[in-house]
């Protein structure tokens, strides 16, 4: 007895080895594991998903359910308030006006009253601490019916499904069960298709139906979130976000591999823009515009410096995953989820160069920004080293400026530059030495035209103040003159730099600009 005593007590320290090692070895996914580590309370939820399958015994959408919880950390949707310089909450109901104009006249005649107003984040209620079981299970079974059954589906990867059918949200609007809604809306489409094994098809099929009763709006632009579902039947407009989600529920819900890519800022005028695009069974992915063109039918107007794409899986290139945790970063450039497409939309070309100004302390990245609503705004970053950037695959024919990020604000790390067709840089650097006499016609970019005795127009509202800007490490004034009906005439003027015109009280919608042989050239 004292003999299988000793050897039961020499076999504990192996057993405890056995035992920890069972116990320490992941039960899940490690992606999908610290998920459910930072889901809290609402992990039951996430693990009753998992179960459902594990019983079920389907491994692929097992796999599908792995892939949504694991790549569901910062997927949410944003709830906002309108307050002051005070932070006080501040009443304006966007939808109560007709129109965007009104909107902008009564949101310009509120700041004059109280100040300046602005929306802030109040509430952000996360997918991980949110979501139930019972959304999702409905959602993967739903994606996986869609995949299944519909003959334009047939050639989607499971890789590609999980990316272009298989997420439960379009961008960070609220949380709606719209899959089963739009799968019976559209149950019998293929009956209407010429070809029904076409995905191309089978969209503009769709599209069209949705044009018919949405539309966009930009009273919108003064919404601070994206719509849900619910939102956009009752309001039936919204802004380009709301239009690109809307196709993406409508024929995800269908088996069509449907994303979103955007531009956050345009590269030469104001605001941003969003557009679909869907896969083609060749691979190829094919632009549209959600409830305005179809695939194919749709072009962009403007210069892109980045078009990136919105993805439900987290991207481990981005700079969230590179940067120190403690570092500070342009917030829309934290997000973990887009991926970079801009080379399959228009030339680009990488820029190299040293930067100008001393890297502040605990800076690591720079950022390459474009004149954006009065502003310039990162488009793109770089890790800098030895005081040397490249930012990678930038739009061309357009004029940035390298800035570093301190305390909240983007502050300039060099002069401003035109990269050029071709990859040639061309730097923008005022002589304060040399200056000459300038005439200008415009704010933004128009025509030269004269009239019928020969003299130049000019496009100016009369009796308005302009006042001109060069850039030099800021915007530097070259004072101001009311317009007439003739061309605005500055003396000394720096020669070789980059320009600004702005009216007296605009919404500094005002382009930049360079002047070669005595013209406006605009950027």
């Amino acid at each position: 007895m004292k003999k299988v005593s000793k050897i039961i007590t020499s076999m504990l320290p192996i057993l405890a080895i056995l035992i920890f090692q069972f116990c320490a070895t992941p039960r899940y996914p490690a992606d999908v594991e610290d998920a459910l580590k930072k889901s809290g309370d609402n992990r039951p939820e996430l693990e009753k998903v998992i179960r459902h399958y594990q019983n079920a015994d389907d491994s692929l959408k097992l796999k599908a359910a792995y892939f949504l919880i694991g790549n569901m950390d910062g997927h949410s949707y944003v709830i906002y308030a309108l307050v002051d310089s005070a932070g006080k909450n501040v009443d304006f109901d966007v939808l109560s006006y007709p129109d965007y104009k009104t909107v902008i006249a009564a949101w310009d005649s509120l700041e004059a009253e109280i100040g300046s107003i602005d929306f802030i984040r109040k509430e952000i209620k996360e997918d991980l601490h949110n979501i139930t079981a019972d959304f999702l299970i409905e959602n993967i079974d739903l994606a996986f019916k869609a995949w299944q059954e519909k003959p334009w589906a047939k050639y989607l990867s499971f890789e590609d499904f999980c990316e272009y059918v298989l997420p439960y949200r379009g961008s960070n609007e609220p949380l709606e069960r719209w899959r089963r809604y739009y799968w019976e809306k559209y149950h019998d489409m293929e009956h209407h298709l010429k070809d029904p094994t076409d995905p191309i098809e089978a969209a503009c099929y769709i599209n069209n139906e949705l044009k018919t009763w949405f539309k966009f709006d930009p009273i919108f632009y003064f919404h601070p979130t994206d719509q849900g579902l619910s939102e956009m039947q009752k309001n039936k407009m919204g802004r380009c976000e709301d239009m690109t989600n809307l196709a993406i529920y409508a024929m995800r819900a269908n088996g069509i591999a449907v994303t979103s890519d955007y531009t956050p800022h345009w590269a030469d005028t104001g605001n941003n823009h969003a557009w679909n695009a869907i896969l083609n069974d060749d691979g190829r992915v094919i632009m549209f515009m959600g409830v305005e063109a179809n695939p194919g039918k749709y072009q962009l107007a403007n210069r892109m410096a980045k078009v990136y794409r919105k993805t439900y899986s987290i991207q481990r290139q981005n700079l969230f995953f590179q940067k120190e945790s403690w570092e500070q970063v342009p917030r829309w450039l934290s997000r973990k989820n887009y991926t970079d497409v801009t080379s399959a939309y228009t030339e680009v070309a990488d820029v190299s160069i040293s930067l100008e100004q001393p890297v502040p302390d605990s800076v690591n990245f720079a950022y390459l920004c474009v004149f954006n609503d009065g502003e310039w705004k990162a488009i793109h970053w770089g890790k800098i080293r030895k005081q040397q950037v490249t930012f990678t695959d930038m739009g061309t024919n357009i004029a940035y400026l390298p800035m570093y990020y301190v305390k909240e604000k983007l502050v300039p790390a060099g002069s401003p530059l035109i990269l050029e067709k071709g990859g040639t840089i061309n730097w923008l650097v005022a002589d304060e030495n040399y200056r000459e006499k300038v005439k200008l016609i415009s704010t933004t970019r128009k025509k030269q035209l004269t009239d019928t005795d020969g003299i130049e127009k000019a496009f100016f509202e009369k009796g308005k103040n302009y006042e001109l800007f060069y850039w030099n490490n800021g915007w530097k004034s070259l004072g101001s003159q009311p317009a007439a009906a003739a061309p605005l005439i500055f003396e000394n003027v720096p020669t070789g730099g980059l320009y600004w015109l702005v009216a007296e009280g605009s919404r500094k919608d005002e382009r930049i600009f360079t002047i070669e042989n005595g013209k406006q050239v605009w950027w």
